[in-house]
């Protein structure tokens, strides 16, 4: 990770923490995650916004007002628009996508649910996806969601990834390793 990255990531936790726990005190997991989702559907979709949360140039004054009328008229969740008013005082808004994903794996796990990535050669049917998750629960003993990529260049088969583990099935490796092993011989 660089170390802008894991600078984010740090203070991202630390509010995920915090937002987190007050969302559980005052049993608004739902509506937490809810606020979060939207936020990153605005960030995704809105340059204004993205420009917004990481440009130095726009003052904290700024910073500030704006993101509080952007999560008002949103609708956010209290517990979250208080925290982006706290880190929108405190130059720390450009936190806000790793603050989304901690927010979000926070979530998951306490819905006992565990993200895969899987790459693929082309995009997965539905009944695919929903073989794979059935397949990865089994072996991981939680619900599995499938953020399905696709990478032509993998040529077929799959790289799945749920959280530290790899599994990677794809033609592209399997004739790494047999260049590997040719070039071992000759």
């Amino acid at each position: 990770m660089s170390e802008p990255a894991s600078i984010s990531a740090g203070i991202a936790d630390r509010y995920a923490t915090a937002i987190f726990d007050i969302a559980v005190e005052s049993n608004a997991l739902d509506k937490l995650e809810t606020s979060i989702n939207d936020l990153a559907a605005a960030l995704a979709d809105s340059e204004d916004l993205r420009t917004l949360i990481s440009s130095p140039l726009v003052s904290r004054e700024e910073q500030a007002s704006a993101i509080s009328a952007v999560a008002e008229k949103m609708g956010i969740d209290e517990v979250l628009r208080n925290a982006l008013s706290v880190m929108a005082a405190k130059r720390r808004l450009f936190a806000v996508p790793a603050l989304i994903t901690a927010l979000s794996a926070r979530l998951a796990e306490a819905r006992g649910e565990v993200t895969a990535d899987v790459v693929s050669a082309k995009a997965l049917t539905k009944t695919q996806s929903e073989k794979l998750a059935k397949t990865l629960a089994e072996r991981v003993g939680k619900t599995v969601k499938i953020n399905a990529t696709v990478d032509e260049s993998i040529i077929g088969g799959l790289v799945v990834k749920v959280g530290s583990k790899m599994i990677d099935s794809s033609i592209r490796s399997k004739l790494n390793s047999l260049q590997n092993a040719m070039k071992e011989v000759g």
